[in-house]
């Protein structure tokens, strides 16, 4: 019987995490004297997964081929030469394990360009802010756009200041429950923004945990819907312009983004066989079937 490994790279990006957010409107119900008990818990098991990445048989060849692709290749957005020559990497290190029939499938992935890119507060004063364009967002033009900001915390809310949002950036300061809850203003906020006239948006970055990272990951355009700029921002700049406006600041924005969508690029599955002693013509049709999918924006 043969056992079948398939792995599909190239389509969007996903930034997963998972936990509870502590927000000061009570919106969890965790201390951090709770969570730090429960983590203290895995104490015992933590120190048995880093014996065995440190002083295993193994010598950790799993960390230290994620080591070379993150070292040598570096990102590997769909399209993009970095992620051709992961799955040149790939297939290598398939053969040399010594698995069958190793080989690559052409197939078309989706090729977008982030470009440069940057955001600047104007009023009520200056600062640089940290952004990541969502994938397949379109582009500002070449002077960007500078508009005064609407922060709402829902898509609810936004739909009652319709009329506020048209012309201006929308910034979702949505308070974070959980990923599949949550992720739902990365994916749509551009939508739902350009659906009452707004220019751009800015989404709150889907984490229950920031030091001042933004997360990207895919977002998706709706037909009859025009197109606006869309990217991630930290959570404490979110946290901050929503501080802000509750104190009646005005806040304007100049956001400049380069992202490109570019034709359909050429590229590979790669698939290999782990083939049984029994049965070796036949093939599993259960899930012995093992597939990985890298959405890399």
């Amino acid at each position: 019987m043969k056992f079948l490994l398939f792995t599909f790279v190239g389509a969007h990006l996903l930034a997963l995490n998972s936990g509870k957010a502590i927000f000061r409107n009570d919106t969890s119900q965790r201390t951090f004297q709770e969570i730090k008990e429960e983590i203290a818990r895995y104490g015992d098991v933590a120190k048995a997964i880093i014996d065995l990445a440190v002083y295993g048989k193994a010598q950790n060849r799993s960390y230290e081929r994620l080591a070379l692709l993150v070292d040598t290749v570096g990102s590997r957005l769909s399209g993009s030469k970095g992620l051709e020559k992961a799955i040149q990497i790939m297939c290598q290190n398939l053969k040399e394990d010594g698995l069958e029939n190793v080989h690559l499938e052409p197939v078309k992935i989706p090729h977008w360009e982030r470009g440069e890119e940057s955001a600047v507060m104007l009023e009520p004063r200056m600062q640089k802010m940290a952004i990541l364009g969502l994938g397949s967002s379109i582009g500002t033009p070449p002077e960007g756009i500078t508009a005064e900001v609407l922060v709402v915390t829902s898509f609810d809310e936004l739909r009652r200041r319709a009329q506020e949002a048209r012309g201006k950036i929308v910034v979702y300061n949505q308070p974070y429950t959980n990923y599949s809850n949550t992720v739902k203003y990365r994916v749509q906020g551009a939508v739902e923004a350009a659906k009452v006239g707004a220019l751009a948006s800015l989404i709150r970055s889907v984490a229950s945990f920031s030091i001042y990272s933004p997360h990207t990951g895919i977002q998706e355009y709706q037909d009859g819907v025009p197109q606006i700029p869309t990217a991630c921002i930290t959570v404490e700049d979110a946290e901050m312009m929503s501080r802000m406006v509750s104190r009646g600041s005005k806040i304007v924005i100049q956001l400049k983004m380069g992202a490109k969508n570019y034709p359909d690029a050429d590229s590979f599955n790669t698939v290999a066989e782990i083939i049984g002693s029994k049965y070796p013509e036949q093939v599993s049709e259960s899930d012995s079937r093992l597939s990985g999918n890298m959405e890399l924006w």
